[in-house]
Protein backbone atom coordinates (compact mmCIF):
# COMPACT_ATOMS: atom_id res chain seq x y z
CA UNK A 1 0.00 0.00 0.00
CA UNK A 2 1.29 3.84 -1.01
CA UNK A 3 1.71 6.18 2.31
CA UNK A 4 0.04 9.05 1.81
CA UNK A 5 2.57 11.53 4.25
CA UNK A 6 1.79 14.98 4.80
CA UNK A 7 4.57 16.98 3.06
CA UNK A 8 5.79 20.22 4.22
CA UNK A 9 4.85 21.94 1.32
CA UNK A 10 0.61 21.26 2.04
CA UNK A 11 1.34 21.40 5.68
CA UNK A 12 2.34 25.31 4.95
CA UNK A 13 -1.11 25.45 2.82
CA UNK A 14 -3.00 23.81 5.55
CA UNK A 15 -4.04 20.74 3.17
CA UNK A 16 -3.81 16.97 3.58
CA UNK A 17 -2.26 15.07 0.19
CA UNK A 18 -4.66 11.90 0.10
CA UNK A 19 -3.84 9.60 -2.98
CA UNK A 20 -7.13 7.47 -2.09
CA UNK A 21 -9.17 11.01 -2.96
CA UNK A 22 -6.99 12.20 -6.22
CA UNK A 23 -8.06 8.30 -7.43
CA UNK A 24 -11.48 8.80 -6.43
CA UNK A 25 -11.08 5.55 -4.11
CA UNK A 26 -12.56 7.04 -1.22
CA UNK A 27 -14.65 10.74 -0.86
CA UNK A 28 -15.15 10.69 3.01
CA UNK A 29 -13.55 14.02 2.98
CA UNK A 30 -14.87 16.10 0.67
CA UNK A 31 -13.33 19.00 1.47
CA UNK A 32 -10.09 17.76 1.41
CA UNK A 33 -8.99 20.06 -1.48
CA UNK A 34 -10.47 22.82 0.41
CA UNK A 35 -7.18 24.62 2.67
CA UNK A 36 -7.70 24.31 6.11
CA UNK A 37 -7.85 27.84 6.88
CA UNK A 38 -10.60 28.74 4.15
CA UNK A 39 -12.48 25.52 5.34
CA UNK A 40 -12.97 26.88 8.69
CA UNK A 41 -14.06 30.63 7.12
CA UNK A 42 -16.58 28.55 5.32
CA UNK A 43 -17.63 26.92 8.34
CA UNK A 44 -17.78 29.97 10.60
CA UNK A 45 -19.93 31.68 7.64
CA UNK A 46 -22.06 28.92 7.73
CA UNK A 47 -22.56 28.57 11.22
CA UNK A 48 -23.24 31.86 11.88
CA UNK A 49 -25.91 31.95 9.01
CA UNK A 50 -28.26 29.31 10.87
CA UNK A 51 -27.90 30.40 14.28
CA UNK A 52 -28.61 34.40 12.69
CA UNK A 53 -31.98 34.41 14.78
CA UNK A 54 -30.55 33.17 17.96
CA UNK A 55 -28.18 36.03 17.59
CA UNK A 56 -24.78 35.04 19.58
CA UNK A 57 -23.59 38.63 21.66
CA UNK A 58 -20.22 36.74 21.76
CA UNK A 59 -18.41 34.35 19.15
CA UNK A 60 -15.32 33.47 20.49
CA UNK A 61 -12.19 32.15 18.38
CA UNK A 62 -13.30 28.84 17.05
CA UNK A 63 -11.28 26.06 17.50
CA UNK A 64 -9.37 24.12 15.26
CA UNK A 65 -7.77 20.87 14.61
CA UNK A 66 -5.19 19.66 12.75
CA UNK A 67 -5.48 18.41 9.41
CA UNK A 68 -4.16 14.96 9.72
CA UNK A 69 -3.82 12.09 12.36
CA UNK A 70 -6.98 13.29 14.54
CA UNK A 71 -9.63 10.75 14.44
CA UNK A 72 -9.17 8.60 17.32
CA UNK A 73 -11.65 5.55 16.04
CA UNK A 74 -12.04 3.93 12.73
CA UNK A 75 -14.97 2.38 11.81
CA UNK A 76 -13.72 -0.58 9.60
CA UNK A 77 -15.80 -2.41 6.84
CA UNK A 78 -13.98 -5.56 5.94
CA UNK A 79 -14.26 -6.36 2.18
CA UNK A 80 -12.22 -8.43 -0.16
CA UNK A 81 -11.95 -12.24 0.01
CA UNK A 82 -10.94 -14.71 2.59
CA UNK A 83 -7.25 -14.45 3.39
CA UNK A 84 -6.99 -10.89 0.76
CA UNK A 85 -9.36 -9.01 2.96
CA UNK A 86 -9.63 -5.16 2.84
CA UNK A 87 -9.94 -2.48 6.28
CA UNK A 88 -11.59 0.60 5.52
CA UNK A 89 -14.97 1.14 3.37
CA UNK A 90 -17.27 -0.39 0.14
CA UNK A 91 -17.69 1.03 -2.58
CA UNK A 92 -21.11 1.71 -4.53
CA UNK A 93 -20.94 -1.92 -5.55
CA UNK A 94 -19.90 -3.43 -2.11
CA UNK A 95 -16.36 -3.94 -3.12
CA UNK A 96 -14.40 -3.59 -0.14
CA UNK A 97 -11.60 -0.03 -0.57
CA UNK A 98 -8.81 -0.99 1.67
CA UNK A 99 -7.68 2.29 3.87
CA UNK A 100 -4.94 1.15 5.77
CA UNK A 101 -2.80 4.57 5.20
CA UNK A 102 -5.87 6.76 5.57
CA UNK A 103 -3.93 10.39 6.91
CA UNK A 104 -6.81 11.51 9.11
CA UNK A 105 -6.57 8.11 11.37
CA UNK A 106 -4.30 8.45 14.86
CA UNK A 107 -0.74 7.08 13.95
CA UNK A 108 -1.54 4.09 16.45
CA UNK A 109 -4.45 3.19 14.21
CA UNK A 110 -2.52 3.12 11.22
CA UNK A 111 0.17 0.91 12.33
CA UNK A 112 -2.34 -2.03 13.83
CA UNK A 113 -4.48 -2.11 10.35
CA UNK A 114 -2.02 -4.03 9.06
CA UNK A 115 -1.19 -6.31 11.49
CA UNK A 116 -4.77 -6.88 12.05
CA UNK A 117 -5.98 -7.40 8.54
CA UNK A 118 -2.94 -9.97 8.80
CA UNK A 119 -4.73 -11.76 11.47
CA UNK A 120 -7.97 -12.04 10.00
CA UNK A 121 -6.80 -13.45 7.04
CA UNK A 122 -5.14 -16.21 8.95
CA UNK A 123 -8.67 -17.12 10.28
CA UNK A 124 -9.89 -17.52 6.87
CA UNK A 125 -13.05 -16.14 7.39
CA UNK A 126 -15.00 -15.00 4.42
CA UNK A 127 -15.73 -10.46 4.43
CA UNK A 128 -19.81 -10.34 4.70
CA UNK A 129 -20.77 -10.22 1.00
CA UNK A 130 -23.77 -7.14 1.18
CA UNK A 131 -25.45 -8.28 -1.80
CA UNK A 132 -25.31 -12.22 -1.30
CA UNK A 133 -26.06 -11.37 2.40
CA UNK A 134 -23.53 -14.52 3.35
CA UNK A 135 -19.81 -14.20 4.83
CA UNK A 136 -18.68 -13.74 8.75
CA UNK A 137 -16.71 -10.32 9.03
CA UNK A 138 -18.32 -7.41 8.72
CA UNK A 139 -16.45 -4.41 10.60
CA UNK A 140 -13.19 -4.20 12.77
CA UNK A 141 -13.71 -0.80 15.15
CA UNK A 142 -10.42 0.41 16.64
CA UNK A 143 -10.28 3.29 18.90
CA UNK A 144 -7.04 4.90 20.28
CA UNK A 145 -6.26 6.51 23.77
CA UNK A 146 -4.16 9.30 23.71
CA UNK A 147 -1.42 7.16 25.94
CA UNK A 148 -1.42 4.84 22.36
CA UNK A 149 -3.61 2.03 24.65
CA UNK A 150 -6.47 0.46 22.13
CA UNK A 151 -10.03 -0.96 21.70
CA UNK A 152 -10.17 -3.57 19.32
CA UNK A 153 -13.85 -4.49 18.36
CA UNK A 154 -14.33 -6.94 15.74
CA UNK A 155 -18.23 -7.58 14.61
CA UNK A 156 -19.16 -10.88 12.76
CA UNK A 157 -22.63 -12.80 11.51
CA UNK A 158 -23.15 -16.15 13.62
CA UNK A 159 -21.18 -17.71 16.56
CA UNK A 160 -19.11 -19.40 14.01
CA UNK A 161 -17.39 -15.99 13.63
CA UNK A 162 -17.08 -15.73 17.56
CA UNK A 163 -15.71 -18.98 18.04
CA UNK A 164 -13.03 -19.01 15.17
CA UNK A 165 -12.23 -15.44 16.71
CA UNK A 166 -12.17 -17.06 20.54
CA UNK A 167 -9.98 -19.95 19.36
CA UNK A 168 -7.39 -17.51 18.41
CA UNK A 169 -7.34 -14.60 20.52
CA UNK A 170 -3.83 -15.82 22.69
CA UNK A 171 -2.08 -14.80 19.05
CA UNK A 172 -4.22 -11.79 18.49
CA UNK A 173 -2.76 -10.85 22.25
CA UNK A 174 0.51 -10.98 21.00
CA UNK A 175 0.37 -9.22 18.13
CA UNK A 176 -1.43 -6.29 19.31
CA UNK A 177 0.06 -5.76 22.98
CA UNK A 178 -0.99 -2.32 23.22
CA UNK A 179 -4.57 -3.84 23.02
CA UNK A 180 -5.93 -2.96 26.55
CA UNK A 181 -9.89 -3.86 25.25
CA UNK A 182 -10.60 -6.38 22.44
CA UNK A 183 -14.13 -7.88 21.83
CA UNK A 184 -16.22 -9.42 19.52
CA UNK A 185 -19.63 -7.84 18.65
CA UNK A 186 -22.86 -10.36 17.11
CA UNK A 187 -24.63 -9.08 14.28
CA UNK A 188 -26.50 -11.31 13.07
CA UNK A 189 -29.47 -9.17 11.15
CA UNK A 190 -28.93 -7.33 7.43
CA UNK A 191 -28.64 -3.99 8.68
CA UNK A 192 -27.22 -0.70 7.72
CA UNK A 193 -26.23 -0.53 11.26
CA UNK A 194 -22.45 -1.27 13.19
CA UNK A 195 -23.18 -3.36 15.56
CA UNK A 196 -25.65 -6.01 17.62
CA UNK A 197 -26.76 -6.46 20.93
CA UNK A 198 -24.28 -9.59 21.83
CA UNK A 199 -20.78 -8.62 23.44
CA UNK A 200 -18.10 -10.77 24.41
CA UNK A 201 -15.10 -9.66 25.87
CA UNK A 202 -11.85 -11.17 24.99
CA UNK A 203 -9.54 -9.15 26.69
CA UNK A 204 -10.53 -6.11 29.73
CA UNK A 205 -14.08 -3.83 30.24
CA UNK A 206 -12.82 -0.34 29.40
CA UNK A 207 -10.24 1.15 27.38
CA UNK A 208 -8.76 4.51 29.93
CA UNK A 209 -8.53 7.74 27.49
CA UNK A 210 -6.34 9.79 29.62
CA UNK A 211 -6.95 13.21 28.61
CA UNK A 212 -5.47 16.55 30.32
CA UNK A 213 -6.52 15.93 33.64
CA UNK A 214 -9.50 13.47 33.58
CA UNK A 215 -9.38 9.68 32.92
CA UNK A 216 -12.57 8.67 30.94
CA UNK A 217 -13.26 4.83 30.72
CA UNK A 218 -14.74 3.76 26.98
CA UNK A 219 -16.68 0.40 26.67
CA UNK A 220 -16.92 -0.97 23.48
CA UNK A 221 -20.38 0.62 22.91
CA UNK A 222 -19.78 3.57 24.38
CA UNK A 223 -19.66 7.19 22.79
CA UNK A 224 -16.73 9.81 22.67
CA UNK A 225 -16.05 12.42 20.12
CA UNK A 226 -13.45 10.78 17.76
CA UNK A 227 -11.05 14.35 17.80
CA UNK A 228 -9.47 14.23 21.20
CA UNK A 229 -7.72 17.18 20.90
CA UNK A 230 -10.89 19.26 19.96
CA UNK A 231 -12.78 17.23 22.49
CA UNK A 232 -9.89 18.82 25.14
CA UNK A 233 -10.79 21.98 23.97
CA UNK A 234 -14.20 21.19 24.67
CA UNK A 235 -15.11 20.24 27.62
CA UNK A 236 -12.53 22.55 29.13
CA UNK A 237 -14.45 25.79 27.64
CA UNK A 238 -18.21 24.05 28.89
CA UNK A 239 -15.64 24.30 32.16
CA UNK A 240 -14.90 27.53 31.91
CA UNK A 241 -18.42 28.66 31.88
CA UNK A 242 -19.57 26.99 33.94
CA UNK A 243 -16.90 27.87 36.69
CA UNK A 244 -18.02 32.18 35.32
CA UNK A 245 -21.09 31.56 36.21
CA UNK A 246 -20.12 30.50 39.51
CA UNK A 247 -23.35 27.68 39.20
CA UNK A 248 -23.98 25.55 42.57
CA UNK A 249 -26.07 22.77 41.31
CA UNK A 250 -25.37 21.23 37.59
CA UNK A 251 -26.94 18.81 35.54
CA UNK A 252 -25.13 17.42 32.74
CA UNK A 253 -27.88 15.76 30.48
CA UNK A 254 -27.13 13.28 27.50
CA UNK A 255 -23.48 12.95 29.82
CA UNK A 256 -22.29 9.36 28.46
CA UNK A 257 -19.34 8.47 30.57
CA UNK A 258 -18.70 12.16 32.28
CA UNK A 259 -16.75 14.03 30.45
CA UNK A 260 -18.89 17.58 30.75
CA UNK A 261 -19.80 16.48 34.49
CA UNK A 262 -16.07 15.64 35.50
CA UNK A 263 -13.91 18.31 34.06
CA UNK A 264 -16.64 20.63 35.61
CA UNK A 265 -16.68 19.00 39.10
CA UNK A 266 -15.51 20.84 42.31
CA UNK A 267 -15.91 20.57 45.78
CA UNK A 268 -18.38 23.45 45.93
CA UNK A 269 -20.38 22.27 43.05
CA UNK A 270 -23.30 19.35 43.40
CA UNK A 271 -22.85 17.67 40.00
CA UNK A 272 -25.36 15.55 38.56
CA UNK A 273 -24.97 12.97 34.88
CA UNK A 274 -27.63 11.48 33.79
CA UNK A 275 -27.68 9.24 30.24
CA UNK A 276 -29.71 6.53 29.32
CA UNK A 277 -26.50 3.81 28.73
CA UNK A 278 -26.05 1.86 31.85
CA UNK A 279 -22.79 1.12 30.56
CA UNK A 280 -21.57 4.67 30.30
CA UNK A 281 -22.73 5.46 33.87
CA UNK A 282 -20.69 2.73 35.20
CA UNK A 283 -17.58 4.19 33.38
CA UNK A 284 -18.58 7.62 34.60
CA UNK A 285 -18.98 6.06 38.53
CA UNK A 286 -15.63 4.49 37.86
CA UNK A 287 -13.92 7.59 36.23
CA UNK A 288 -15.34 9.50 39.35
CA UNK A 289 -14.36 7.37 42.37
CA UNK A 290 -11.03 7.30 41.06
CA UNK A 291 -10.51 11.10 40.65
CA UNK A 292 -12.07 11.72 44.01
CA UNK A 293 -15.17 13.62 43.05
CA UNK A 294 -18.60 13.44 44.32
CA UNK A 295 -20.34 13.48 41.86
CA UNK A 296 -24.11 11.17 40.91
CA UNK A 297 -24.85 9.57 38.34
CA UNK A 298 -28.00 8.12 37.09
CA UNK A 299 -29.11 5.46 34.07
CA UNK A 300 -32.09 7.31 32.66
CA UNK A 301 -33.95 9.05 30.02
CA UNK A 302 -32.33 12.72 29.91
CA UNK A 303 -35.79 14.17 28.91
CA UNK A 304 -38.02 12.39 31.24
CA UNK A 305 -35.83 13.17 34.36
CA UNK A 306 -36.05 16.76 33.78
CA UNK A 307 -39.55 17.13 33.06
CA UNK A 308 -39.94 14.94 36.74
CA UNK A 309 -37.47 17.03 38.58
CA UNK A 310 -37.74 20.55 37.01
CA UNK A 311 -41.30 20.45 38.21
CA UNK A 312 -40.55 20.52 41.19
CA UNK A 313 -41.14 23.78 43.03
CA UNK A 314 -38.19 23.66 45.36
CA UNK A 315 -35.89 20.78 46.48
CA UNK A 316 -32.35 20.19 46.07
CA UNK A 317 -32.81 18.23 42.58
CA UNK A 318 -33.57 22.02 41.06
CA UNK A 319 -30.45 23.07 38.99
CA UNK A 320 -29.04 26.42 38.29
CA UNK A 321 -26.81 25.72 34.97
CA UNK A 322 -27.64 22.38 33.23
CA UNK A 323 -25.51 21.20 30.29
CA UNK A 324 -27.02 19.19 27.52
CA UNK A 325 -25.14 17.25 24.85
CA UNK A 326 -27.99 15.79 22.75
CA UNK A 327 -27.42 13.57 19.28
CA UNK A 328 -27.77 14.81 15.95
CA UNK A 329 -31.99 15.27 15.97
CA UNK A 330 -31.57 17.73 19.26
CA UNK A 331 -33.34 18.14 22.37
CA UNK A 332 -36.84 18.56 20.85
CA UNK A 333 -39.63 20.06 22.29
CA UNK A 334 -40.17 18.35 25.34
CA UNK A 335 -36.94 19.20 27.04
CA UNK A 336 -37.15 22.46 25.38
CA UNK A 337 -40.25 23.23 26.79
CA UNK A 338 -39.17 21.69 30.33
CA UNK A 339 -36.26 24.34 30.22
CA UNK A 340 -38.07 27.20 29.03
CA UNK A 341 -40.24 26.90 31.87
CA UNK A 342 -38.17 25.90 34.58
CA UNK A 343 -36.20 28.96 35.47
CA UNK A 344 -33.26 27.75 35.58
CA UNK A 345 -30.48 30.87 34.96
CA UNK A 346 -28.22 29.34 32.61
CA UNK A 347 -27.90 26.26 30.16
CA UNK A 348 -25.22 25.24 28.03
CA UNK A 349 -25.95 23.51 24.79
CA UNK A 350 -23.20 21.45 22.76
CA UNK A 351 -24.51 20.49 19.68
CA UNK A 352 -23.22 18.54 16.27
CA UNK A 353 -26.47 19.81 14.49
CA UNK A 354 -26.22 23.68 14.31
CA UNK A 355 -30.01 23.57 12.36
CA UNK A 356 -31.59 21.33 15.29
CA UNK A 357 -29.67 23.31 17.42
CA UNK A 358 -31.62 26.64 15.86
CA UNK A 359 -34.65 24.69 16.49
CA UNK A 360 -34.64 24.05 19.89
CA UNK A 361 -33.28 27.78 20.56
CA UNK A 362 -36.14 29.07 18.97
CA UNK A 363 -38.52 27.22 21.53
CA UNK A 364 -36.83 28.51 24.39
CA UNK A 365 -37.69 32.66 24.15
CA UNK A 366 -36.64 33.26 27.56
CA UNK A 367 -32.89 32.46 27.18
CA UNK A 368 -30.31 34.56 25.05
CA UNK A 369 -26.89 33.10 23.64
CA UNK A 370 -24.26 35.00 25.37
CA UNK A 371 -21.52 33.34 23.74
CA UNK A 372 -21.02 30.81 21.24
CA UNK A 373 -18.02 28.69 19.87
CA UNK A 374 -17.14 26.39 16.68
CA UNK A 375 -15.21 23.46 17.56
CA UNK A 376 -14.38 21.82 14.47
CA UNK A 377 -13.85 18.16 15.18
CA UNK A 378 -14.49 16.64 11.69
CA UNK A 379 -12.06 18.79 9.38
CA UNK A 380 -12.23 18.00 5.94
CA UNK A 381 -16.09 17.50 6.07
CA UNK A 382 -19.00 20.47 6.53
CA UNK A 383 -19.66 19.11 10.18
CA UNK A 384 -18.81 20.29 12.89
CA UNK A 385 -19.82 21.17 16.71
CA UNK A 386 -20.76 23.85 18.16
CA UNK A 387 -21.48 25.13 21.66
CA UNK A 388 -23.58 27.92 23.13
CA UNK A 389 -23.77 29.46 26.85
CA UNK A 390 -27.46 30.26 26.95
CA UNK A 391 -28.61 33.11 30.06
CA UNK A 392 -32.10 33.40 30.91
CA UNK A 393 -33.38 36.99 29.80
Amino acid sequence: MTTLPLTPASADHGRLNCGYFERGECRSCALIETPYGQQITDKESWCRETLAEAAPRIWLPTFASGVRDFRNRAKLAVGGSARHITLGILDQEFHGVDLRDCGIQAPAIRTVIPVLADFLDGTGLEPYDVSARRGELKFVHVTAAPSGELMIRFVVRTQHGLDVLRSRKGPLSELVPDASVVSVNLLPEHKAVLEGSREEMFRGESLRMNLDRVDLHLRPQSFFQTNTAVAIGLYNQVAEWVHAVEASNLWDLYCGVGGFALYCASPSRLVTGVEVSEQAIESAKVSAAELGIDARFLAGDATGFAEANLAASTGVERPDCVIVNPPRRGIGARLSAALENSGVEHIVYSSCNAVSLAKDLARMPAYEVAQARIFDMFPHTKHLEVAVLLQRR
